[in-house]
């Protein structure tokens, strides 16, 4: 007995959502940790009070460019002021303000990349040009990167930026000031803070002290919890705030790293290629389907 052409369709379409939801379990990628000697940051909020002294730091420390062109703020006299409102090809670290009509809390947050654990852009990077090298420090090598630009469209803090302006474009993002490292200083951020809303340490330092900033005051902190010791596998920056995370541009996204949600899914659909032989049985009965109709249509036009 021939099979009718839609049961033939909805076997095969069955088969495919069978086989891509699979009851057997996918291939588990390891869980990536902090390095032993992990450096990073932490972040309080509640310290900070705006003066962006840490963002001019920044720039001082890393040969920056004054940012003078941002387009929300060269309006007022274009060229004159470094007022950055967010990171780009000049600047690598920023403060920002969070303020929203009909919400009584405002905060600073001062944004830079996160140094993830198991970082997006480092699983995106086909050529390797971002590494966690030492200290867990995520850097880039201009002379592997291919321009592609995938670590920015892949980084949930939206962080690596690239020189628009220039003809030998690089990517730009903090790197903890790594050659200041080298030279047995700390980064220029956190050098000048005034109210040290922005200290620099171990991993196992800085949240040590984050938790005993907690246990010293409950209810302060959003949740009594330091943003990144779990979230997206840990981060080596870390923040604790007064207001909710996602508010101060945080992304709640699980304990799961990028690259560790992104294998997990591919090994459940490619797991024994059955799903894509089904969906290529598809597109077969699909096709057959197709050229049916088409031999019919001409054998009535004869």
């Amino acid at each position: 007995m021939d099979p009718n052409r839609r049961s033939v369709l909805k076997g095969l379409a069955t088969a495919g959502a069978a086989t891509a939801c699979a009851s057997a379990p996918a291939m588990a990628r390891q869980r990536k940790e902090a390095p032993a000697d992990a450096l990073g940051l932490l972040y309080d909020t509640t310290r900070c009070i705006g003066c962006k002294a840490c963002v001019v730091a920044c720039g001082q420390a890393n040969d920056l460019a004054p940012d003078t062109n941002d387009p929300e703020t060269a309006h007022f006299n274009p060229g004159l002021y470094d007022a950055p409102t967010d990171t780009n090809g000049s600047t690598k670290t920023v403060i920002k303000l969070y303020k929203k009509e009909g919400d009584p809390q405002t905060s600073f947050m001062k944004s830079q990349c996160m140094q993830c654990i198991d970082p997006a852009c480092v699983g995106a990077c086909m050529v390797g040009a971002f590494q966690k090298r030492e200290h867990g420090i995520i850097t880039w090598k201009g002379d592997l990167c291919i321009g592609c630009r995938y670590c920015q469209m892949v980084c949930p803090f939206n962080i690596p930026k690239f020189e628009w302006n220039k003809a030998n474009p690089t990517i730009v993002k903090c790197e903890l000031c790594r050659h200041r490292l080298a030279e047995g200083k700390q980064p220029g951020c956190t050098e000048v803070c005034p109210r040290q809303a922005v200290i620099y340490g171990s991993r196992e330092q800085l949240l040590a002290e984050a938790k005993a900033r907690i246990a010293a005051n409950p209810g302060r902190y959003y949740q009594d919890r330091v943003y990144g010791e779990n979230d997206l596998g840990g981060t080596q920056t870390m923040v604790l705030s007064h207001v909710n995370f996602e508010k101060i541009g945080l992304p709640e996204l699980g304990e799961e790293g990028v690259p560790d949600r992104q294998q997990t899914i591919h090994h459940g659909i490619y797991q024994g290629f059955a799903a894509p032989i089904a969906l290529y049985g598809i597109f077969a009965a699909v096709l057959w389907r197709n050229r049916r109709r088409e031999a019919a249509a001409n054998e009535e036009g004869r």
